[in-house]
C-alpha cells in the first residue's frame, strides 16, 4: 500500500509487458519536478498509452486524497495485490479494502507518477513515481513517510482499469544515518 517494499526487481516487468520495455527521459535530477500535463507535448517518449497510464494514476491519486483507503481499494482489480516494506502481501480487493482502513483526515496518502510505460498489447502497463504518507502519532506529532512506488495496471474484460499490483518502497535512509561508525569514547 505505498507503504514500501524491500525488492527492486520489479524494473522490468514481463508480467504480459512482453519483452522488457525500455524506460526513455523523465528521470528527475534531485528537487526536479515531475511531468506534466504540459511537458507531455515536448516529451519524446508520449504516446496515446502513456498518457492515459498517467491520467489513470492521476484520477486515483486525487481520489484517495478526497476519500481515503476505502478510495485507494476500489481501484484494484479483484486479484489486486500490495506489497509493503516487511509486510506480509495482501492478496485480493476485499483484503486490501480490510487493510485501507484509514480516513482521508487520519492518514492523507499523496503521490506523484514520475512515468508510465503500456506494453505491446495495449491492455497492460505500469506507472512508477514517489510517494507521501502524512499522519500523526498517539501524542499528535506529525508523521511523513516517503518513498517510491511502482503500479501495475490492467484493462478488465469491461473496459475498466484497474491496479493489479501496488508496491512501494521507503526512501533510504540518509547518508549520514547509516552506517556510523563509533566515535572514541561512544560505547
Amino acid at each position: 500500500m505505498r507503504k514500501g517494499f524491500s525488492s527492486v526487481a520489479l524494473g522490468w516487468l514481463v508480467l504480459g509487458l512482453g519483452a522488457a520495455v525500455p524506460l526513455y527521459g523523465q528521470l528527475l535530477e534531485p528537487g526536479g519536478t515531475p511531468s506534466s500535463a504540459s511537458s507531455m507535448l515536448t516529451d519524446p517518449t508520449s504516446n496515446p498509452g502513456k498518457v492515459l497510464l498517467l491520467d489513470l494514476e492521476k484520477r486515483f491519486a486525487k481520489d484517495v486524497a478526497e476519500r481515503g483507503g476505502a478510495a485507494f481499494a476500489t481501484w484494484f482489480a479483484p486479484d489486486g495485490v500490495t506489497l509493503g516494506n516487511g509486510a506480509a502481501p495482501v492478496v485480493g480487493r476485499l483484503a486490501i479494502a480490510k487493510s485501507a482502513n484509514w480516513t482521508a483526515k487520519e492518514y492523507q496518502l499523496t503521490w506523484t507518477p514520475t512515468d508510465a510505460v503500456m506494453g505491446p498489447s495495449g491492455d497492460i502497463g505500469y506507472t512508477w513515481g514517489h510517494f507521501e504518507g502524512h499522519s500523526k502519532d498517539a501524542n499528535g506529532n506529525p508523521i511523513t513517510t516517503s518513498g517510491r512506488y511502482i503500479s501495475i495496471w490492467r484493462k478488465e474484460p469491461d473496459g475498466t482499469w484497474k491496479v493489479v499490483l501496488d508496491a512501494g518502497a521507503n526512501e533510504p535512509a540518509a547518508g549520514g544515518d547509516c552506517c556510523k561508525l563509533p566515535t572514541p569514547g561512544s560505547n
